[in-house]
């Protein structure tokens, strides 16, 4: 009976011990996915970052894919409580661009896509157990010099540590650890993880050259300057799209005496006004971008737009007359319609990248409407960087060859 109790006290140690290693080991391992720095790989001069999401309760879903600050899932499902996250931390407009994100033609980048992930989610995986290691050794060392153990128990326990902690490590994330790659290598285009809520329509640019045309700007109301002076003698059209004279198009014609094409048009989104036709009351105005692109001598294109891809308009008058706007369902509501911007804005740049003139892009920014601490729209801070950030900032290839 006494052996007995001695066996069953003995047990309940190992089972305490054991019980606080898999604790150490979460920890641990919830430590490393969170400072184990993302890996770099570069693909056709854009820069990606590869790393791991939060782990999830469920077995399989989505990655997660950063594009200019918004979170997408992945069209791709991985098996596993931990999935690739990717992020899209550099833009750079050149013509290699298109073939990155829409996969088109024999291009390099759309073999060596899938490829470079793939390898940046092993060597980011190598990481991650180097970091659970260390912090394990961290944590087991911490417990053992609280419990004073003596030098050999503390070796042991260290040694039980690291055993535990890299097995629950591999075994949980190992599923996507050996799937992951093969599903990344499959990846040709920045498309085949996002996916395309919406296919947009060609660009077929059709009429005339205009040869005179040294810099254009495409956009919305903000480049038009719609409420502003109107341009006197303007065409149905100027007048439709609301086109000034004061607008900035007109003051760089003034002021450098450049020959400034202004295609901007009030209400225009991506889908509707820069890639595809725009129903402007009795007006159908052609793709702003294959008029653009008749300017075969045109050294910079400026472009303003997203403020009417995401209802901006609408959403400030929801918040100037409802007492809170911040509420989940608005915040979610404007969410959605930044994700899908954040689609057709990659699909945009890939069309800026392709012109066959490569004229300089200048992505002019929306003035910020919001102080620091006054808002109280939903998530206020990424409206006033979405919206009047609209498209984020991006790389440019070189100084602006400014028209001469």
């Amino acid at each position: 009976m006494q052996w007995a109790r001695r066996w069953s006290r003995r047990a309940l140690r190992w089972l305490a011990a054991l019980l606080m290693l898999v604790v150490l080991a979460g920890a641990a391992i919830a430590a490393a996915l969170l400072v184990t720095p993302m890996q770099t790989v570069t693909v056709a001069g854009q820069v990606i970052q590869v790393g791991a999401t939060a782990p999830s309760l469920s077995w399989s879903g989505p990655g997660e894919i950063d594009l200019f600050g918004q979170s997408l899932p992945t069209d791709l499902r991985f098996t596993g409580p931990v999935r690739p996250r990717l992020q899209l931390s550099q833009i750079t407009i050149n013509s290699e661009l298109t073939t990155l994100i829409e996969g088109h033609g024999h291009a390099s980048p759309q073999t060596v896509l899938g490829a470079r992930l793939a390898d940046g989610w092993k060597h980011y995986f190598a990481w991650e157990t180097a970091v659970v290691g260390a912090g394990t050794v961290l944590l087991v060392g911490a417990v053992a010099g609280w419990r004073r153990l003596p030098l050999k128990s503390t070796l042991k326990l260290l040694a039980a540590g690291l055993v535990v902690a890299e097995a629950i490590n591999v075994g949980a994330i190992m599923a996507t650890t050996y799937t992951a790659p093969s599903l990344l290598r499959q990846v040709h285009s920045l498309n085949d993880l996002v996916g395309n809520e919406t296919q947009l329509p060609r660009i077929h640019p059709t009429g005339r050259p205009l040869r005179r045309i040294q810099a254009v700007v495409i956009g919305d109301s903000t480049a038009a300057g719609a409420g502003l002076a109107p341009v006197p003698g303007a065409s149905g059209t100027a007048r439709a799209c609301g086109r000034s004279s004061d607008s900035y198009a007109a003051d760089l014609s003034v002021t450098n005496g450049w020959q400034v094409l202004n295609l901007a048009c009030d209400g225009a989104t991506i889908s509707q006004g820069l890639l595809g036709p725009q129903q402007h009351g009795r007006h159908l105005l052609p793709p702003q971008l294959a008029v653009a692109e008749r300017a075969k001598n045109a050294s910079v294109i400026i472009v303003s737009v997203g403020a009417d891809d995401l209802n901006w308009a609408a959403m400030v008058r929801y918040c100037a007359i409802t007492p809170r706007c911040d509420d989940r369902a608005t915040a979610a509501y404007f969410q959605q319609q930044l994700a899908s911007f954040s689609k057709d804005y990659l699909d945009l740049l890939s069309r800026l990248a392709a012109l066959p003139s490569h004229p300089e892009v200048i992505i002019n920014r929306y003035y910020n409407p919001f102080l620091a601490r006054s808002a109280t729209s939903p998530g206020a801070s990424a409206m006033s960087a979405a919206i009047p950030g609209s498209p984020p900032r991006t790389s440019r290839r070189s100084r602006p060859a400014w028209p001469r």
